[in-house]
């Protein structure tokens, strides 16, 4: 059986663009972390270390589970889509009404990694792409967990020079449902390639962690 995330994890990837509320569990991530403009060669170098130690995750774990002979066993999966988490280097700089500088970014991109990928069999993947595809970038990777927990989300559909207004969706709905913001920081999970999807047609999903107001 193949683990496929859009088909078997619907209630974490298909929101739509009206504002809701969501309960994001403990994940299992590889992360990079960066910063400076997401449109420079560094941040789309970091992506493509992700892409090969993900992809090596995967080969390694098909492996594994090659002599497998239980049907009810997952033998492959879906490469999870690229996440990140963003935020501002220096964030009083960053001020809400004025122009973005994508210069004073900084983020964590991540792919998720399914519940049974161990420690064990990532250092084992990770070992086999150093050798097989190296990349000094291979070093600033960990294997790590997040949870975020209680989040408002949407879908935005669109360029990401977009988002402000799906933001503005999100910022209103939390308000109205007496929610603040816990973290400067925000998700986003792309859904689609940005090299093979027109801006247009590009959808995203934006999230961030809101808890109850107390007063």
């Amino acid at each position: 059986m193949k683990l496929e995330w859009r088909k078997q994890e619907k209630e974490l990837y298909h929101p739509t663009g009206t504002p809701a509320l969501i309960t994001v569990p403990e994940q299992k991530f590889i992360k990079i972390k960066g910063h400076g403009d997401p449109n420079g060669e560094d941040f789309s170098l970091r992506v493509g270390a992700l892409y090969s130690l993900a992809y090596a995750i995967k080969m390694q774990y098909k492996a594994l589970k090659k002599n497998q002979i239980s049907p009810e066993d997952i033998t492959d999966f879906t490469v999870y889509p690229l996440e990140g988490i963003w935020d501002f280097v220096e964030p009083a700089i960053q001020k809400k009404a004025a122009p973005l500088n994508k210069d004073n970014l900084r983020y964590t991109i991540m792919i998720r990694q399914p519940d049974f990928i161990t420690q064990d069999l990532y250092d084992s993947a990770f070992e086999s792409v150093c050798v097989k595809k190296p990349d000094s970038l291979y070093s600033e990777i960990v294997f790590d967990t997040c949870e975020d927990g209680l989040c408002v989300e949407i879908l935005h559909t669109g360029s990401f020079d977009e988002e402000p207004a799906s933001f503005g969706k999100l910022d209103r709905f939390a308000a109205e449902h007496r929610l603040q913001r816990r973290t400067g920081w925000h998700r986003e999970i792309y859904l689609t390639n940005a090299n093979r999807t027109p801006p247009e047609k590009a959808k995203t999903i934006l999230r961030y962690p809101v808890e109850k107001e107390t007063s």
